[in-house]
């Protein structure tokens, strides 16, 4: 296994004195994500509610589109890394991920309210964020120095949720202006996507750095060989497990507006919340995770997502349910490719990523439609239940099975 020296094995270093600087490709591939984001993000803010409440779907039907938001991109999550660490061209895959990410809101202008058509423009957007997440997380962690891993992730996810954060607040200031015109939040978000392709284009710099010796191999049964190492794939297991359990960030959207409820013309405000907690934790949860251990704040993160389902359940309060589901994020996002990194070697880094991520994005395919399924028979209360309980299990669970590695 490839490790950094004089590092423990989930990527703790916490006698170090860690530097505030952070790369300039690291902030390079900020802004793009940043700018990527505020397009996806005035999509993500009012597709829950374009397709339940203005296109009639049922919570099922749109527990099939949500979870197909994550499946899609266990199709393409393995061959975009493949390439991307066979042809060593990191950036050109990511930019053909942002590329398709950026057609497909015009697309969805265009499916109407055919259901089918409408998974065919979610599959186009999910296929691009798969190509693109592997080689982008890859280009940050070769861009950074191992110990401060941490830090760079969480730069990055801060800048990266600066942008959807400002996303709904687009979105939400259109549909106001326009008296509800989702075309035009549609329109203007592929707009602000080509934007973040120029700045890729124009400003990242890819990583090419030479392998001594032969080339060593980069085939897909070599990526899957990354699993015989027990520590990655212990890692591999344990976030997959905790995928299948997590509810989708569209179901507690439209939980809070159905405990709440306030107007649908609030609705894109709810992921302000969630943004604006991970914003300002990103950062301090990235250098925590660098100083007293990634692994620890991995599953703090659950925790709070936990609590954040139990308040959900209870009183349904919208503030702390945000703030802590942001909380869930800054904690997790970041921190899990920090985690994986130094373990895998360069020359397989995109693909022992888009492995870890693709585990994650099945297990939240999943996660949707059986959470969907239950809000259709049983109703919500029950399905948020069962996922909650489910949670806290795996939580408890990984604690055990990650704790056989040293947290120092």
């Amino acid at each position: 296994m490839y490790i950094s020296a004089n590092r423990t094995a989930d990527g703790a270093r916490p006698r170090s004195r860690l530097s505030w600087a952070v790369p300039g490709n690291v902030l390079a591939l900020g802004w793009v994500s940043l700018v990527t984001d505020i397009s996806s993000e005035m999509v993500t803010a009012v597709l829950p509610l374009y397709l339940t409440l203005s296109l009639g779907l049922s919570m099922l039907q749109f527990g099939l589109l949500d979870g197909l938001y994550f499946g899609v991109t266990a199709l393409v999550r393995l061959a975009g890394g493949n390439l991307a660490d066979r042809w060593q061209r990191r950036k050109l895959v990511a930019g053909i991920g942002y590329g398709l990410s950026a057609l497909c809101k015009p697309a969805l202008l265009a499916a109407g309210g055919s259901v089918a058509a409408l998974g065919a423009a979610i599959a186009l957007d999910r296929t691009g964020k798969g190509l693109r997440t592997a080689p982008r997380d890859a280009l940050i962690s070769l861009s950074a120095p191992p110990d401060a891993l941490g830090q760079a992730f969480g730069v990055h996810r801060a800048m990266d949720t600066l942008g959807a954060l400002l996303g709904p607040l687009v979105a939400f200031a259109i549909l106001t202006s326009t008296g509800g015109a989702y075309d035009a939040v549609f329109v203007t978000s592929f707009c602000v996507a080509v934007l973040g392709v120029l700045l890729l284009v124009m400003y990242v710099r890819d990583r090419h750095a030479p392998l001594p010796g032969p080339r060593p191999s980069t085939s897909p049964r070599a990526a899957l060989g990354l699993l015989r190492e027990a520590a990655f794939r212990r890692v591999c297991v344990t976030a997959a497990a905790l995928g299948l359990v997590t509810v989708g960030d569209g179901f507690v959207y439209l939980l809070l507006q159905k405990h709440g409820g306030f107007g649908a013309e609030y609705f894109p405000l709810l992921p302000v919340g969630t943004a604006a907690a991970y914003l300002l934790l990103a950062v301090p949860a990235g250098r925590l995770a660098d100083r007293l251990g990634r692994v620890p704040v991995f599953l703090a993160g659950h925790v709070a997502l936990v609590t954040a389902y139990l308040v959900l359940l209870g009183p349904g309060w919208f503030v702390p349910v945000l703030v802590l589901h942001g909380a869930f994020y800054a904690a997790t996002d970041g921190v899990l490719m920090a985690v994986a990194g130094p373990m895998l070697p360069e020359h397989l880094r995109t693909s022992g990523l888009a492995l870890l991520q693709t585990g994650q994005a099945v297990a939240r395919l999943f996660s949707s439609i059986l959470l969907g399924a239950v809000w259709t028979m049983w109703g919500s209360t029950l399905g948020l239940a069962a996922m909650a309980t489910g949670l806290a299990v795996c939580v408890l669970g990984a604690w055990f099975v990650m704790r056989r590695r040293s947290w120092r």
